[in-house]
């Protein structure tokens, strides 16, 4: 066994030295693949170069690991390979895109040695040896080269995204205090169009994040989301603190907000994350209006118990615009609904029939069919709301449905505790 491992060992030696003599040309190959493959990877000349750089460097890595079956503990990252690191994520290329850039070269890197070992070996034992080892350290490379990668790419991403947030916030703030705003200088400053409709957002983390993970977590949120509404350019993105941010969705000349693909993008995305939306808004002016609506939309989710993913201003204005003061709109509840009010599933269930009877018109046929009911039950449950309000459903109809609203998405911090 121990004969056999030296002779894998010599003829690995062998291969690379001899795809040494043509790493130019190796080098290209798999460069050009990489920019054929993976878009996110095509840029201007300088990214282009330094990428070429890094492919070039981790193949003559490689290549004299096998020549002198060095120890993989004396392998380093090589210095353009974490150059590149850094580079795209100043680009806010995706991590994916990396890695899938080490996969798809070292496959192809294998290619050129395999070749080369059938040609300089005919043994079938050895060969298979040989490939074994060299299949095992050019692995171990590419996992122990990617990690170091990785982590350079997060910890440059969270430094560029503080710098960069920085300089964004000043101009933000000065146009959310409503100064009067040069929008050309602006719009150049943010990176941002000011001038077209915009959907924003609060962003934050309920947990306590470390070393800027949480900030980095929003931003790949935020991309998320603008990538599948198919916003027209890349959004504007605010840190406030390491778990909270603001953001600006661009929709051009688009007034529509696909609600449920909002959602569902968030439930995807990120395991905790919570967002605040505001309408869609035109203009320097709806910039302003949109954010105030999101940070509303906020102040309810953050009382709300246990509290929706997604809250949409859309959804929830007029309590939203009611939550100055939970005490209050509390006790106006009560008064509205009165017993119906209670935190129980009993009357969970009235105030769900209820909610939907006055959505559908009044409709016990309607709301029968939303909830898959017997019409009977539909309304015996309607007739158990009114005797627990003390008047019926058409008496004071626009605060009832307000009430209702508000108990869907404050939830027990508005409801009473059950007499039970």
């Amino acid at each position: 066994m121990a004969g056999g491992s030296l002779v894998a060992t010599k003829y690995l030696s062998i291969v690379a030295t001899h795809v040494a003599a043509h790493i130019s040309e190796v080098s290209r190959d798999v460069w050009e693949l990489l920019i054929a493959e993976i878009p996110q990877l095509r840029g201007d000349e300088t990214i282009l170069n330094i990428l070429k750089s890094s492919v070039e460097e981790n193949i003559a890595t490689m290549l004299h690991l096998f020549e002198n079956d060095m120890p993989l503990d004396n392998i380093e990252g090589p210095a353009s390979a974490l150059d590149y690191a850094r580079r795209l994520a100043q680009r806010n290329v995706p991590i994916s895109a990396l890695i899938r850039a080490y996969r798809i070269g070292h496959c192809r890197f294998l290619q050129w040695c395999l070749d080369e070992l059938h040609r300089q070996c005919a043994d079938e034992d050895v060969f298979a040896a040989t490939t074994r080892r060299m299949l095992e350290a050019s692995f171990g490379y590419i996992d122990r080269v990617s990690e170091r990668v990785i982590e350079v790419y997060q910890l440059e991403r969270d430094r560029w995204l503080l710098n960069q947030t920085a300089v964004r916030a000043g101009r933000v703030q000065e146009i959310l205090a409503e100064r009067q705003v040069d929008a050309d200088r602006a719009e150049s400053a943010l990176g941002y169009r000011l001038r077209q409709h915009h959907v924003g957002m609060v962003l934050w983390l309920p947990e306590r994040t470390h070393s800027g993970e949480g900030l980095a977590r929003l931003d790949r949120l935020t991309s998320g989301i603008a990538e599948e509404l198919r916003c027209c350019t890349k959004p504007l993105f605010v840190a406030r603190d390491e778990t909270l941010s603001w953001s600006w969705l661009p929709f051009g000349s688009r007034s529509e907000v696909p609600w449920d693909l909002l959602s569902s993008t968030v439930e995807d995305g990120d395991r905790t994350a919570r967002v605040a939306v505001g309408d869609v808004e035109p203009g320097v002016e709806g910039f302003r209006r949109t954010h105030r609506q999101a940070l509303r939309a906020q102040e309810l989710a953050m009382v709300a118990s246990p509290g929706a993913r997604v809250t949409a201003y859309a959804h929830v204005g007029p309590v939203a615009l009611m939550c100055t003061d939970i005490d209050d709109i509390r006790a106006w509840v009560w008064s509205v609904l009165g017993s119906l009010a209670i935190d129980d599933e009993h009357c969970a269930r009235l105030r769900e029939t209820l909610q939907i009877f006055l959505a559908t018109g009044c409709s016990h046929t309607a709301t029968a069919s939303r909830q898959i009911l017997h019409k009977n039950t539909v309304q015996y449950r309607i007739r158990k709301a009114e005797e627990a309000m003390g008047r019926p459903v058409h008496e004071r109809r626009a605060d009832l449905e307000v009430a209702l609203l508000a108990c869907q998405y404050l939830g027990s911090s508005l409801l009473r505790a059950s007499p039970s």
